[in-house]
């Protein structure tokens, strides 16, 4: 991998090489299989889930409906804490302050704890230009920027890469990063968990300067909240003398009181744990613990312009716990480096077209990336409804319209290459709308039904629909005739009733 999405294929591209990578798929359907049969095990243990996922999903959309005024409150508590807020309305803005922030510590090195907000904005990457190295301390993520590789998976971003590989990237590339890794390696997970301890661990007694995103932000008090299962993040966010944090508009929530349903909730829909086994709060600075200076930088990068559209804002609810990635077919065979995002699986297929838009070839595939199974609904601990807000992108795409983009309302064209698309929807609209049109289409696709190809034509607009699949035969008779036919002295349409638009 290069190390950035620059340049990525759309969608289909990228997954007609993923699918044939058969390494890839094993070690993908190994761990999303293992990891949400333990998540339905610990679901299945509270019974009061289904409220907690309605109480979450009230939350959120009460937050987004009213987020001026919780920012604006967030903002005068992190600031009566001691720390300094800074808003970002987009990934340079954002790069270029928490750049220059760590120019003034005159510090060249940062330890960061997992975070996608960071990922999103390529913050590594504009470090690297000014002459600053961060170092990732999660150990998923240590083996990825360790093997000049991307994120494939929100939780677990390690996830295609097994044992084996690991053990090379550490005995290949520790060394130049830091401490070696220790002679004779093998690929026990303890000791390439011990490996990758002793190798963070210079650099966590080390650096000055921590970088961290956060999963929530507590309005009312000023209060960050990261939770994590290796102890890195609490490294990260205690030992440096200058924290800086950068976190979504989306991740505030009112009160404290609210991270009561959202501590149960995600920790089970993303680790199948309890609970998290660290969970570190703070709350601006002390002059006795902690860092002594703290910097919030609050990112927007195209989330107001989701927050505009009132069906595809339900993405902004995320509480990136990846449920609905270890659920998707979708995923599961083409993996996450496919989706040309930091956001992988369905949650990233209607998140990032609507922060980047639908221009690009990459995002525009986006929202067919996916079988409308809806498997993703069910496992969304706060009731997002993918399924709904893909078909509604799909319709952006195809169709085009008004969108709100970087706050202005503007005329999105039709992507290209779905002319053919939008001729067959209005084609089926005019055919719903004049009943006796639609009945007379569907005897005359019965009585040819056996003149029916298996394959449309290679140089047909539907060939990548057929290419993996039979074309339906159609029914001997439709329903209506069938009814028609069997309770020909019923009531209503049966008995000759004249249908909708027929005289």
């Amino acid at each position: 991998m290069s190390g950035t999405y620059l340049g990525m294929p759309s969608f289909p591209q990228a997954a007609a090489a993923s699918t044939r990578d058969m390494r890839l798929r094993g070690n993908l359907r190994h761990a999303t299989h293992t990891i949400r049969a333990k998540r339905a095990q610990a679901v299945e243990e509270l019974g009061d889930w289904a409220e907690l996922r309605e109480a979450g999903a009230a939350l959120k959309e009460r937050t987004l409906r009213h987020l001026d005024h919780y920012l604006e409150q967030l903002e005068a508590a992190v600031t009566a804490a001691g720390g300094v807020v800074h808003w970002a309305a987009d990934a340079d803005d954002a790069n270029r302050i928490v750049t220059d922030l760590v120019r003034e510590t005159g510090e060249s090195e940062v330890v960061k704890v997992k975070s996608m907000a960071t990922q999103e904005i390529g913050l590594n990457e504009a470090l690297a230009e000014a002459g600053i190295s961060a170092y990732e301390t999660d150990l998923a993520e240590l083996i990825v920027q360790l093997g000049d590789d991307l994120p494939s998976h929100i939780l677990v971003p390690a996830i295609h890469r097994n044992r084996d590989q690991i053990r090379d990237i550490f005995r290949k590339k520790m060394g130049s990063w830091g401490r070696a890794a220790p002679e004779g390696l093998t690929d026990d997970p303890a000791e390439l968990a011990e490996a990758a301890r002793l190798h963070l661990r210079e650099k966590f007694l080390s650096a000055k300067v921590g970088i961290s995103g956060a999963n929530f932000m507590v309005a009312e008090t000023g209060t960050l909240v990261v939770v994590e299962s290796e102890g890195n993040g609490r490294m990260c966010l205690t030992l440096p003398e200058t924290l800086i944090s950068v976190v979504g508009i989306e991740k505030t929530v009112p009160t404290w009181q609210d991270l009561e349903v959202f501590l149960q909730t995600l920790p089970r829909s993303s680790t199948a744990e309890r609970m998290n086994p660290y969970t570190s709060t703070w709350t601006g600075t002390t002059g006795d613990d902690g860092p002594s200076a703290f910097h919030l930088v609050l990112l927007d990068n195209g989330r107001t312009d989701a927050l505009a559209d009132t069906v595809g804002r339900q993405a902004l609810r995320c509480i990136r716990c990846s449920a609905c990635l270890n659920v998707c077919p979708v995923y599961e065979r083409a993996g996450g480096h496919a989706y040309g995002s930091p956001y992988p699986g369905p949650i990233g297929a209607i998140l990032t077209p609507q922060l980047r838009g639908v221009q690009s070839d990459l995002d525009a595939s986006l929202p067919y990336a996916s079988s409308l199974c809806g498997a993703c609904y069910e496992v969304c601990p706060v009731a997002i409804d993918i399924p709904e807000v893909l078909v509604h992108l799909r319709e952006r795409v195809v169709e085009g319209g008004t969108a709100v983009v970087r706050g202005q309302k503007t005329t999105i064209k039709p992507a290209k290459g779905h002319a053919a698309e939008r001729a067959l929807m209005r084609a089926a609209r005019w055919t719903f709308d004049h009943p006796r049109s639609m009945r007379a289409g569907q005897r005359l696709a019965a009585r040819t039904r056996r003149f029916t190809p298996r394959r449309l034509p290679v140089t047909s607009a539907g060939k990548a629909w057929s290419a993996s699949r039979d074309l339906p035969r159609p029914a001997p008779q439709s329903f209506r005739d069938w009814w028609r036919r069997t309770h020909r002295h019923g009531g209503g349409d049966a008995a000759g009733t004249p249908e909708r638009g027929e005289k």
